[in-house]
């Protein structure tokens, strides 16, 4: 079966991620892409079926770490590389195909918690039978225990900062109903809302300050005119202020597509199941490894902190303008 599909370029705009962890970015797209578009248009392969293709190449690569002697491990690695290809590759040709489907993403999500799992508790096994350590035991432990806190992290601080959202919604939605009142037949506030990380996620080449400013800006120029600029909602503006390299990072990062978390989810497999098996340093690879994503989620989480003080106070000055606007 040949599918029409459009050239190579036109396949990495559509199926690639604005942003994305430098591992996929500089070594898996690269490989990837062109896959997905010769799978899509020489094959009838589902999604799915690319995903039960991964899980299987996991729960191989899982069997060459248990037998621990380092040729097995250098198997273990490339094998568990080619996995995290299929991996990426499946999502991609959702994208491209129109074929995604919610439990294509359940099935994604809960086959790769399983390959961790198995791959962390095969590798630390194998190297407890070639040594004796027992750290080894209490490393398996660590990778899976760090995997789960990392999805549990994520997810209750997407919850959070998805409530912090609505209710500015509606406090917003408040102080409009009042200006609105205010102003009476003559006339209608039509401000818009529209939150800064939106802003970034569609132009992710855009420098933040700049875009403040651009936002500001609009904003001031338009308080005259009868149809008002979006209001722009910044819960990131004391972080940024706080970290101001942060911006000349992120900018030059955000110009090659790879997000700013450089130390996340996929890096600490990256360590723990190929770069500490090729060198065969498994257990100083995933001590680092392991550490460094406790200080990235711990820096998300100070994140989060200074966030919620940038809510208060938008939260604070819509109620305030609320009140000016009923006392009008």
């Amino acid at each position: 079966m040949r599918r029409d599909i459009p050239p190579l370029d036109e396949v990495r705009r559509i199926t690639q991620k604005k942003r994305d962890a430098w591992w996929t970015v500089l070594l898996v797209d690269p490989v990837a892409t062109p896959l997905v578009r010769l799978t899509a248009m020489r094959t009838r392969i589902t999604p799915n079926q690319i995903t039960w293709g991964a899980f299987i190449l996991g729960l191989g690569s899982a069997v060459l770490f248990w037998l621990g002697d380092w040729r097995w491990l250098i198997a273990g690695a490339v094998v568990y590389h080619l996995s995290f290809i299929l991996d990426c590759m499946d999502g991609k040709v959702a994208r491209l195909t129109g074929q995604g489907s919610v439990f294509g993403a359940w099935l994604d999500f809960v086959f790769d918690r399983i390959r961790v799992m198995a791959c962390g508790v095969a590798l630390m096994a194998g190297q407890y039978e070639r040594t004796g350590d027992e750290l080894y035991i209490w490393l398996a432990l660590a990778v899976v225990g760090l995997d789960t806190l990392r999805y549990i992290n994520s997810l209750e601080i997407f919850k959070i900062r998805h409530s912090m959202r609505k209710q500015i919604k509606e406090r917003v939605k408040e102080a409009r109903r009042a200006e609105n009142a205010g102003l009476g037949e003559g006339g209608r506030y039509a401000a818009e809302l529209a939150f800064m990380e939106d802003l970034l996620r569609d132009n992710p080449d855009a420098d933040t300050e700049q875009d403040l400013q651009k936002a500001r800006s609009a904003q001031g120029i338009a308080e005259a005119a009868p149809q008002p600029a979006p209001q722009v909602v910044d819960l990131h503006q004391e972080f940024r202020s706080r970290f101001p390299v942060y911006l000349r990072m992120r900018s030059f990062l955000l110009r090659h597509r790879i997000r700013t978390h450089l130390i996340s989810g996929i890096e600490f497999q990256m360590g723990v199941f190929m770069i500490g098996p090729l060198i065969d340093q498994v257990l100083w690879a995933t001590i680092v490894s392991g550490a460094l994503l406790l200080v990235f989620e711990l820096a998300i989480v100070y994140k989060l902190l200074l966030s919620t003080r940038d809510f208060t106070r938008t939260i604070d000055s819509f109620a305030e303008r609320g009140r000016r606007a009923a006392a009008a």
